[in-house]
């Protein structure tokens, strides 16, 4: 076993967006652009072209300042990223029918969510994600806190696929003492926590 990385962090922003490019080309096109869209786009288009779209906005979102998440470096090499953001920047989550089952909060207090996570294969299984879930609490301490909701996979078979890791798990979120709120469906998890402001 070689020595242990020390692994650092950095905010996405423009001066970050081409490490952040680089994994989302590795993660395979969606970009993180799921949630910050209210509606899907891009009915119709081929793959490529949907590729092209999400990357096209994710920029826009970018240098806007309305997408954010945590980069993981080892070294400076981008490794991983956990996506957050607050209610109005990762809108897709208010229209989901199990979401919109829980008793809702009130509009004055500040929502923030995390929704993905993605690490490069090679860096599985060295605590990136604990590392990026974290740094982005405590970037959500340091822009005043509120309540912060996550979405954890919560079925055995959903949680093997690669993909639906990208949600985190309860275990990571009990770590950084969430709690269970509701469930979402059968597979997933609404977790919810309050971070004063830093």
């Amino acid at each position: 076993m070689g020595p242990r990385r020390q692994f650092t962090v950095k905010e996405l922003s423009l001066s970050t967006w081409p490490a952040f490019e680089k994994l989302a080309i590795k993660q395979g096109g969606c970009w993180c652009m799921f949630y910050q869209r209210p509606k899907p786009v891009g009915k119709g288009s081929s793959i490529e072209e949907w590729k092209k779209i999400n990357r096209k906005d994710k920029e826009t979102l970018v240098r806007q300042g309305r997408s954010r998440a945590i980069l993981v470096y080892d070294d400076k090499t981008p490794v991983g990223w956990c996506q957050y953001g607050t209610r109005d920047e990762l809108p897709r989550i208010d229209a989901g029918r199990g979401y919109r089952k829980v008793r809702p909060l009130v509009k004055e207090e500040k929502i923030w969510r995390i929704t993905c996570f993605f690490v490069d294969k090679d860096y599985r299984g060295q605590g990136v994600s604990k590392i990026a879930l974290h740094a982005a609490l405590e970037s959500i301490r340091n822009k005043g806190g509120g309540i912060v909701e996550a979405f954890p996979v919560v079925s055995k078979k959903m949680a093997a696929v690669p993909e639906w890791r990208w949600f985190g798990t309860p275990n990571m979120f009990k770590r950084e003492r969430f709690k269970p709120v509701a469930p979402l469906g059968t597979s997933g998890l609404l977790m919810r926590k309050t971070i004063l402001p830093g």
